[in-house]
């Protein structure tokens, strides 16, 4: 989680979440971090960011055995794309009250309806990931 603390960093000035996945081995296969303000792209969130580059590295979008770090609970979109990846394990920092997809309004990885379901850890350092979030949307808001 501090790796992936370090790489929400990078994502200034849109809001600090960083995300990387881990292959079975533990290695880092991806790295992201929040661009959609830097792109313009509604979909570029840490967490799709870390997907993709990983899925680019194993050559497939399978990314069985994988497991997904990221700073912030995931929403629906990033939640519903751990699920189509095939991921093992979700580890996630700061809970979001407000659009959180992990157990906070919907729980998306965990529905017995779709045919993949990762382990889920939540709360990682949530303490250190909510507070640059804290700190982030203080300097923004008047």
């Amino acid at each position: 989680m501090a790796v992936a603390l370090d790489e929400a960093e990078f994502a200034l000035p849109d809001v600090p979440i960083g995300a990387l996945v881990l292959d079975p081995d533990g290695e880092i296969i991806g790295r992201g971090h929040n661009e959609r303000e830097t792109t313009g792209d509604p979909t570029a969130h840490a967490e799709v960011l870390a997907l993709r580059a990983a899925a680019a590295q194993v050559g497939e979008w399978r990314l069985t055995g994988c497991t997904l770090v990221v700073t912030l609970e995931p929403c629906t979109m990033c939640a519903g794309a751990i699920v189509l990846a095939r991921i093992e394990r979700l580890i996630f920092g700061a809970y979001d009250e407000k659009a959180g997809a992990v157990g906070s309004l919907w729980d998306v990885v965990r529905d017995r309806r779709l045919n993949h379901r990762p382990q889920v850890f939540g709360g990682v350092m949530a303490d250190e990931a909510g507070a640059r979030l804290r700190d982030f949307f203080s300097g923004h808001r008047s």
